[in-house]
């Protein structure tokens, strides 16, 4: 296979929505390492953006088309809606390919783990996209815990918050919590997995899983609060319906704090229209640096540079080497059953 002779890793993405064109086909572009030679999507227009886009691959209108040349491919980026990821990873798995999976891994903890194992049994690598490791401002907290600024972290404030009293028309509005819809499965997953990187394992799950918007098929209003084996008390928040918004990080230490404002930088960029290899991407503007330190004696930090992908990097010398990948699915797998944990908790609120 080209991903162990040096040659590039040709690659498929499924998917031409957000996912597939704004998270995964410019940084494959960007990285030499790969060869971005299939894009499947059904819709019509978004075949003929991603034709523009991506001149140099072929775009298919179904995942039958891309099994039956899948012999000419290594690896399959699965940025479909949420649902679909489980079963669509087990056929790129059949079909003898490498799986980056989107968030949410699948809808089920077992579903993972059936995923993972059956990865193992076939001698395949398959990862998760958990982009946002790559966030500078996490990347600058995570730091700044390690060199010993905070002190002893006690407690640690995440959120996701935005303004959407209406939903949008699309997959994410219509799918049901079975489907691995909702705010939970979608932005749970990071923060969920940011602060267990952060402090490891939970042993205590509290929940508020709620549906504030009739028009919602499933929760867009989330509060969990997760006691680590380590000591450390997360508490997560992540709400649609926010008029106003909290603070992005608040962590709070036995020596110092540290707080800060806004989402990365990153996604907005590319939205926007910008690539990877422009100058200063992924640059946090000092005006938007996070604050360290006690009541009166603060000093802003520099937000590391965001890096998305550093994912991509990571995952060619694993898929090249054999050696670890970017994200180990069991730890998606865990997350999973925080979701689920919290879902069966806060049931009778939805």
């Amino acid at each position: 296979m080209a991903a162990s002779t040096g040659a590039p890793i040709r690659t498929a993405i499924i998917g031409y929505g957000t996912s597939g064109r704004i998270f995964h086909a410019p940084f494959l572009a960007a990285d030499g390492d790969y060869s971005l030679d299939v894009i499947v999507t059904a819709n019509e227009a978004r075949q003929s953006a991603a034709a523009a886009q991506h001149p140099g691959a072929r775009i298919l209108p179904s995942t039958d088309a891309l099994w039956a040349e899948s012999g000419s491919l290594d690896l399959v980026v699965i940025g479909s809606p949420s649902g679909t990821h489980a079963d669509l990873a087990h056929a790129a798995l059949d079909a003898g390919l490498d799986v980056v999976v989107d968030k949410p891994f699948a809808a089920t903890a077992a579903e993972g783990e059936a995923l993972v194992a059956k990865a193992e049994r076939l001698g395949r690598r398959i990862t998760v996209f958990q982009n946002r490791r790559w966030d500078g401002d996490f990347q600058t907290l995570r730091d700044l815990i390690a060199q010993g600024e905070l002190g002893e972290v006690r407690r640690f404030e995440s959120r996701f918050e935005w303004w959407q009293p209406e939903p949008r028309a699309g997959w994410k509005g219509e799918a049901t919590a079975a489907e691995a819809g909702g705010i939970l499965y979608d932005l749970g997953t990071h923060l969920i997995d940011q602060a267990m990187q952060l402090f490891g394992p939970v042993e205590e799950v509290h929940a508020e899983v709620f549906r504030r918007r009739a028009a919602s098929a499933a929760d867009d209003d989330v509060f969990l609060a997760l006691q680590h084996e380590s000591g450390v008390t997360s508490h997560l928040s992540m709400n649609a319906v926010a008029p106003l918004f909290g603070p992005r990080f608040h962590v709070l230490g036995s020596r110092a704090a540290y707080t800060s404002w806004g989402l990365d930088v990153q996604e907005p960029s590319l939205i926007a229209g910008a690539l990877p290899s422009d100058p200063g991407f992924g640059e946090t503007p000092e005006s938007r640096w996070g604050v360290l330190g006690t009541d009166g004696d603060t000093r802003r930090v520099p937000t590391a540079r965001g890096d998305y992908g550093g994912f991509y990097r990571s995952l060619a010398e694993a898929l090249r080497t054999g050696g670890p990948l970017p994200v180990d699915p069991a730890d998606a797998v865990s997350a999973l059953r925080i979701i689920e944990q919290a879902h069966a908790e806060s049931a009778a609120l939805l």
